[in-house]
């Protein structure tokens, strides 16, 4: 067993896995289908470039359903009863990207002649209080950014609210980029400028095994009750395309496949710049001129505006989660559209997910493309974030009840 995730005290066992549902062979065909023509779509129309990238999207759509693997359940977790092993997966994904990123950015290896570059964010007021506010949103949204894309393709109705606030609220920011652009902020930190990337990824590796050491200490003083079992299937073969995975397996195969995406464009793995550009161009079909706006008059943003939506690299893999994650829902047997979602749900849902874009964007990323990208890549700015956003959780908690969610408590049988 990765250390990492070796058990920790809960105050009763994990109660076990339930047997997982057949197969849902409409949404299956109907999502196997689109995924299919989409490939073709994007190969014959953009070529291999954006065509493997909707690849590797589809894959993180599928591990991220099969494992599971949440940073909004594992902060809520962590701050309101003290279960770390959440937070134990993100040091093993962290590390892992990390040392991947450092043999690939650390050598200069790239396809399609991409030039890997390190995820390096400013360290200033829109950092602390865009991951402050992002993590308010992440909990009464119920999602994260990589989190909303794959619960949207599992059929979770609350959570299409959820991006659709998501989208607007990055809309929103990208129209006042005038508003926050300004604000006071030092340049990037990157360690690898001071010690090299063996340094760096040394100095990252012992922060982590430190937060490991950490939320264990927490745990054990804590005892909280274990996190809940999903539905699987017996055996190696069955659980590997219907069950649930270890949150091991998870981190390693998501690290894999963001590595991928380093490798294939040249810039980490991303999520919510791709919000903005889907509002935008929805404010463009109305009659509206986004190309006016200051945010999409910086150099790269012009180029993504004018370029078209399927060779964005953060729409591909964005659009790759949610059918990724529908086809890995389908053969799960759990995929299904909630219906009769409480008002007070909803109002929360779509107040969260507008937190989100806004916190996204005057942090410069989410938690994938600061959070998880910046720490990888031995950025200060991820740290920065990683600290705001547990704050902003201890926040979102003492917001939930307000609209009729839960939070987690001592008592429970699971967390």
């Amino acid at each position: 067993m990765f250390p990492v995730l070796a058990p920790s005290p809960t105050r009763v066992p994990r109660p076990p896995a339930p047997e997982a549902p057949p197969v849902r062979r409409l949404p299956l065909a109907v999502s196997g289908v689109l995924a299919a023509a989409l490939v073709a779509y994007v190969f014959a129309a953009h070529g291999a470039k954006p065509g493997v990238l909707l690849l590797l999207g589809l894959g993180l759509g599928f591990a991220l359903f099969h494992s599971r693997f949440g940073f909004t359940s594992a902060w809520r977790q962590l701050i309101a009863v003290g279960n770390g092993s959440g937070l134990r997966a993100h040091a093993l994904l962290l590390g892992t990207t990390a040392t991947l990123f450092a043999l690939i950015i650390g050598t200069g290896s790239g396809l399609f002649g991409a030039v890997p570059a390190p995820s390096a964010g400013s360290l200033g007021i829109g950092l602390l209080a865009g991951a402050f506010v992002f993590a308010i949103g992440m909990q009464l949204g119920g999602a994260c950014a990589s989190g909303t894309l794959f619960a949207v393709g599992s059929g979770q109705s609350s959570i299409v609210l959820t991006l659709g606030g998501f989208i607007a609220g990055s809309t929103l920011a990208a129209w006042q980029f005038d508003l926050w652009n300004d604000l006071p902020a030092f340049d990037p930190y990157v360690l690898s400028d001071h010690v090299g990337w063996f340094g760096s990824w040394a100095v990252t590796i012992v922060a982590l095994a430190g937060i490991v050491v950490l939320t264990r200490a927490v745990q054990r003083r804590r005892t909280p009750p274990p996190t809940g079992a999903v539905p699987t299937s017996r055996g190696a073969a069955l659980r590997a395309v219907r069950g649930s995975w270890p949150l091991a397996a998870g981190a390693l195969v998501l690290a894999v496949l963001g590595a991928g995406v380093l490798l294939v464009s040249g810039g980490a793995w991303g999520v919510t710049s791709a919000f903005a550009l889907w509002g935008s161009e929805a404010v463009g079909a109305f009659g509206g001129r986004p190309e006016s706006w200051s945010f999409w008059q910086q150099p790269g943003n012009a180029d993504m505006l004018a370029g078209p939506v399927l060779a964005d690299k953060n729409s591909l893999t964005d659009i790759g989660i949610m059918i990724g994650a529908a086809v890995a829902a389908s053969l799960g047997g759990t995929w299904a559209l909630h219906r009769g979602i409480p008002w007070r749900t909803a109002v929360a849902a779509v107040l969260g997910g507008v937190l989100m874009g806004i916190g996204a964007r005057l942090a410069g990323g989410c938690n994938i493309g600061a959070y998880l990208a910046g720490i990888a890549s031995g950025s200060l700015h991820g740290w920065v974030w990683g600290a705001c956003a547990l704050a902003g959780t201890w926040a979102g908690l003492r917001l939930r009840p307000l609209f009729g969610l839960a939070n987690p408590k001592p008592g429970d049988g699971v967390c």
